[in-house]
C-alpha cells in the first residue's frame, strides 16, 4: 500500500475516529510521447502569444477568466490561494441516507479508510452500523485544494470514502428523448417482458472483477513488446463484413435465442467442472498407489 494522503479522522456527532486515507484507485494508463520521426527526438511544447506569434516567458503567464466575450478578469496565486477553503483532514459526517437513494452518476473517485490504532473499536463499531442498516454518511472534505461532497460506506471490512459530484456537475438527464414508463404504448407484450426477465434470470451471477480486463492495453502491451523484439508488427485481420439485418426486429425471437445460448453456455460450464472433479478423483488413487 503506497503511502497515505493524509492523517486526520472521521467525525460523526461527538464521536472523532482517527483514520488514514488512501487513494483507492491503481489507474495504469498507457503513455505514449510525441517524437519526432526522422530522428526520434522528443517533442517540445511551447507557450505562443496567439496576437504577435511570439514564445512568452513562462513568469509573463498570468490567469484570466473570461467573464464576457473578449474580457477577462486576472487573477493571481495570492488571490486565489485565498479563495480555497481551509485545509482540513477531518471528514465530517453531517448526514446519513439510504445508499439506494444516492444516484450512481453522483460518485467520482473512491478512497480508502484505514482506522489508526486508538480508532479501531469506533471504526468498527460505525462500519458495522452502517453495513447492517444499509445507510453512508454523508459530509465534506477537502481533499488537496478543494472541497467535496463525501459518501463514508461500508464495504466488507473497509471503510469506503467516495468522492461526489455536485448537482450542477451533472447534466440535466431530461434533455434526453427516452422512452416512457407506459410499456404498452410502446408495444410490449407480458410474454416480451417474461422472456426478458428469464434470460436476466438466466444470465446472473456473483460479480467476479477479474473477469474483466482491459484487452485493448494487453493487446497495445503485446504490440510494443512484439515491435521492441522484431522491428515488424503483426496485422490483425480485416473484420468480418456484418450482415444486413432485418428491418423490422423480432424481439421475441432475439430473447429466445439468447436464452438458449446462456443456458447452452451454463450446461456446458456444468460438464466441465464435472469432468475436471471427476479426473481429479480419479487421479488420487493412482498418486497414492505410487507413494505405496
Amino acid at each position: 500500500m503506497p503511502r497515505s494522503i493524509w492523517k486526520g479522522s472521521i467525525s460523526f456527532g461527538l464521536v472523532t475516529i482517527p483514520v488514514a486515507l488512501y487513494t483507492a484507485e491503481n489507474r495504469k494508463n498507457l503513455s505514449f510521447r510525441m517524437l519526432d520521426r526522422r530522428n526520434m527526438s522528443r517533442i517540445q511544447q511551447r507557450r505562443f502569444n496567439a496576437g504577435t506569434g511570439e514564445e512568452v516567458p513562462f513568469e509573463e503567464i498570468v490567469k484570466g477568466y473570461e467573464y464576457e466575450d473578449g474580457g477577462y478578469v486576472i487573477l493571481t496565486d495570492e488571490e486565489l490561494k485565498a479563495a480555497r477553503p481551509e485545509a482540513s483532514q477531518t471528514v465530517s459526517i453531517t448526514a446519513v441516507v439510504k445508499s439506494s437513494e444516492i444516484p450512481l452518476a453522483y460518485f467520482e473517485t473512491p478512497y480508502y479508510l484505514e482506522p489508526l490504532k486508538q480508532g479501531r473499536k469506533a471504526y468498527a463499531l460505525l462500519r458495522e452500523v452502517f453495513r447492517r442498516t444499509g445507510y453512508v454518511g454523508l459530509g465534506r472534505v477537502v481533499i488537496r485544494t478543494r472541497e467535496y461532497i463525501a459518501a463514508v460506506i461500508a464495504q466488507g471490512p473497509l471503510l469506503l470514502l467516495e468522492l461526489m459530484r455536485y448537482p450542477e456537475e451533472l447534466r440535466d438527464p431530461g434533455e434526453l428523448e427516452l422512452p416512457g414508463e407506459d410499456l404498452k404504448t410502446l408495444g410490449i407484450d407480458k410474454r416480451e417482458l417474461e422472456m426478458a426477465q428469464r434470460l436476466v434470470d438466466a444470465m446472473a451471477a456473483p460479480f467476479n472483477p477479474e473477469e474483466y480486463q482491459d484487452t485493448y492495453q494487453d493487446a497495445v502491451l503485446k504490440l510494443v513488446e512484439e515491435k521492441a523484439k522484431t522491428g515488424t508488427i503483426g496485422r490483425p485481420a480485416a473484420p468480418a463484413e456484418a450482415e444486413p439485418g432485418p428491418q423490422t426486429v423480432d424481439i421475441m425471437s432475439l430473447l429466445k435465442r439468447s436464452l438458449e445460448n446462456v443456458e447452452k453456455r451454463a450446461e456446458a460450464s456444468k460438464k466441465k467442472k464435472g469432468g475436471k472433479k471427476q479426473a481429479e478423483s480419479e487421479s488420487k488413487p493412482e498418486r497414492a498407489r505410487k507413494r505405496a
